[in-house]
């Protein structure tokens, strides 16, 4: 049974201690914006690197989510080219890749306000059915 207690990390209003992202669709893109504050660094001043990559399976899984497609991430790798600064507003976008079968590639970027990209990631996503998300393996 999948439970709807709307607490996701990434997204719910009502997680307490979640990012409560908003997300947009522009044509074949999904957006997100996000402010990292002093309670989000890793390195003083710079932006946990594991919420970095978050915030990446976020905007390619809300991609999914919102044309009606039911995933779960398999496998994601997240390239870091820059440390990414908090106190500045973020924009993270996602895109499909390929969507073969059960398996949907995507691709994401996290890019800072002067347009440079400081981290990159692709996924790999696998269609489940949700009446029986936890019956079995998400192996492909």
């Amino acid at each position: 049974m999948l439970c709807e207690d709307n607490m996701c990390f990434a997204c719910s209003v009502r997680n307490p201690v979640g990012l409560k992202l908003k997300f947009e669709q522009d044509g074949d893109i999904c957006r997100t914006y996000f402010l990292a504050g002093p309670e989000h660094q890793g390195w003083s001043g710079v932006l946990h690197g594991g919420l970095v990559a978050t915030l990446l399976d976020e905007v390619m899984a809300q991609w999914l989510w919102v044309r009606g497609i039911t995933t779960m991430t398999a496998e994601i790798t997240t390239r870091y080219s820059k440390a990414v600064p908090i106190g500045k507003q973020l924009t993270i976008e996602g895109n499909l890749v390929s969507d073969r079968g059960r398996l949907v590639e995507m691709a994401g970027r996290l890019i800072l306000p002067d347009g440079t990209v400081a981290a990159r990631a692709k996924a790999k996503f696998l269609k489940l059915d949700p009446e029986n998300m936890f019956g079995g393996s998400i192996e492909a």
